[in-house]
């Protein structure tokens, strides 16, 4: 685990990167020096499952059909790819730029969009509209439609997050989901979660995959408190998984988000974070009172902040980019 200071004298993440920018194409200082290539629409055949129908690997949700945006870079294919999942909100500012960053170093991006084709616009305020676990299944069905497509190299896939999507990123790694519903032929290279919740103790949920899981937060996130994560990270590091917290002091949640100020709160968000859960027997179980947890408990409260920092997101920017450098074993800008 990595805190990050804010050193006086040191280069910010944000300066080194327009620096980049600049020397790539010093006519436009600061500003994206690559282009899209070309944009296509995908539908993705996915389905919709309650919480206990995925935790025992059931396959008999309601049908759906949700759409992924490919964005293939300027570059010459097959292109390594990143999948994105969207947060809360849906698909916003932060995963366009995160999918900007992608194409100016060569890397295809595919926004993942689970909710406009289940008819939702956004679960801020009622997560119960779709459960985080069943969009897990939807990653996987994003995974295996991708690693077909010609001007796509299957064995360089990774998958990042958002929040829930955060959660989706990370949990996705589990090889006990893998086993249910991941696609037989295909595996992510990385997971990459951002401000993701770790506060359910999920059933062998130490038994993850061995490729790099590296997970990125704000020190100060009221919606999902990292402290948590840092817990469950000690437990994956303690048996051995190649996986990295790094933490952005003064960060809030949706940290690397152009669309906010630097604090913002959402009134009726729903918060979970004082709530004790657990899997058991499938289920998600509420601890404090020993029966199914539902969003109607009286530990879920209301109201959180979120906040753009530009420092942490240009650390984070260059943090990623190093790590599909690795990963993807792409040239050095």
């Amino acid at each position: 685990m990595s805190p990050e200071a804010n050193g006086s004298g040191e280069e910010s993440g944000a300066q080194r990167v327009s620096a980049e920018r600049s020397a790539a194409n010093p006519d436009m200082p600061g500003t994206l020096f690559r282009q899209t290539a070309r944009l296509e629409i995908h539908p993705i055949p996915t389905q919709t499952l309650s919480d206990r129908q995925f935790l025992t690997g059931q396959t008999n949700g309601e049908p759906a059909l949700i759409a992924g945006e490919l964005r293939l870079p300027v570059v010459e294919g097959p292109f390594p790819a990143v999948i994105l999942i969207h947060g809360s909100g849906g698909v916003g500012g932060n995963v366009n730029r995160w999918a900007a960053e992608l194409n100016n170093i060569g890397v295809a991006a595919f926004i993942v969009d689970c909710f406009s084709g289940r008819g939702i616009g956004s679960t801020i305020a009622d997560q119960s509209r779709l459960g985080g676990l069943t969009m897990i299944y939807d990653a996987y069905c994003a995974l295996a439609f991708l690693s077909k497509r010609p001007s796509i190299d299957p064995l360089r896939i990774a998958l990042m997050g958002f929040s829930k999507g955060g959660f989706v990123a990370l949990y996705s790694s589990m090889k006990r989901f893998q086993t249910y519903y991941a696609p037989k032929d295909a595996k992510f290279a990385a997971y990459i979660p951002f401000y993701t919740r770790c506060d359910i103790r999920l059933a062998q949920d130490e038994d993850v995959s061995d490729r790099p899981i590296r997970i990125f937060h704000g020190e100060a996130d009221d919606w999902i408190p990292v402290e948590p994560v840092r817990r469950y990270v000690e437990r994956l590091q303690a048996a051995g998984k190649d996986v990295q917290l790094t933490i952005y002091a003064g960060a809030r949640h949706a940290f690397d988000s152009p669309n906010y100020p630097p604090v913002f709160r959402f009134e009726d968000a729903e918060i979970s974070r004082n709530c004790r859960l657990a899997e058991k027997d499938g289920e998600i179980l509420n601890l404090d009172t020993g029966k199914p947890y539902t969003n109607r408990d009286a530990c879920v409260t209301r109201g959180a902040t979120v906040g753009s920092h530009e420092e942490a997101y240009g650390r984070a920017l260059l943090a990623v980019r190093e790590l599909l450098r690795d990963t993807f074993d792409l040239p050095v800008l």
